[in-house]
Formats: structure tokens, C-alpha cells, sequence
């Protein structure tokens, strides 16, 4: 594929919308020509194969995780078009936006958020999955 004709990942807050009520794009636009990337929903385990108590220590994990699929991938943050986060409890809003910001700086990509009963171990508190488009 020839690098010099991909386009980069744009993300609108269209005008005649609300506002979003947090820090994602409403709109998330994939470049002709990528490649798509899903990844499995990422929970807060560490390198150890322990699952932390705490819902932040969960979060810290969660993205470090993240972080890493896509290092091994080659994939930049900025690639990241959609994440879906569930939780089995209560987020620390500002313990998150500090590590999505970590990641992402201001370019958001578009998110969905929802609370749920439980994940896929009794122990989980969070899960976050992400897409990602790029060359």
C-alpha cells in the first residue's frame, strides 16, 4: 500500500449535536484504504496474571495492555477509532480521563460506555475494547 496516499483518522463533533458529555468524538472517520484492527476487550490484569482488588489498579492495567496490543502491532494511539468500556461498578472519572488522556491526548476517538452486571470473571470490574484503522 502506498503510505503517501493514506489519510489520517478524523473525528467530528458535528455542530448540530449536543455536545458529547465526556472526552470521545461523535464521529470517527476510517481513511480509505486501511487496514482494520479489532482487539479482544482488554481487562486489569498485569504481566504476573494477577487481577488487582481495586477498580484503578483494574484501569492501570487495562491500558497498560492496551497500550502494548498496539506497540505490537505498530498501531499509534492516534488509530484508535472506537472503544467500548464496561464496568461492573462505579468509575473514578478522573483516575480514567488521566490515563485516556495519557493515551490519546485531545485526539478522541468515539466511545461507548455501560455499566454492566459482570464481565467475564467474577473478579473483573472493567473491560475496554478498541478498534483501530491504519496502515
Amino acid at each position: 500500500m502506498n503510505k503517501e496516499n493514506l489519510q489520517s483518522v478524523v473525528r467530528l463533533n458535528p455542530e448540530n449535536v449536543p455536545a458529547p458529555v465526556g472526552n470521545y468524538s461523535h464521529v470517527t472517520i476510517i481513511p480509505k484504504n486501511s487496514n482494520l484492527y479489532t482487539f479482544s476487550g482488554q481487562i486489569g490484569i498485569d504481566s504476573d496474571l494477577t487481577i488487582p482488588d481495586s477498580m484503578n489498579e483494574q484501569v492501570s492495567c487495562t491500558f497498560k495492555n492496551i497500550e502494548l496490543l498496539l506497540e505490537n502491532q505498530n498501531v499509534s494511539a492516534d488509530n484508535v477509532i472506537k472503544v467500548n468500556i464496561w464496568a461492573t461498578e462505579e468509575i473514578d472519572w478522573g483516575f480514567l480521563n488521566a490515563k485516556w488522556e495519557g493515551l490519546f491526548g485531545k485526539a478522541y476517538p468515539s466511545m461507548t460506555i455501560a455499566y454492566v452486571k459482570g464481565l467475564g470473571l467474577p473478579e473483573l470490574k472493567i473491560e475496554i475494547e478498541i478498534w483501530a484503522a491504519g496502515d
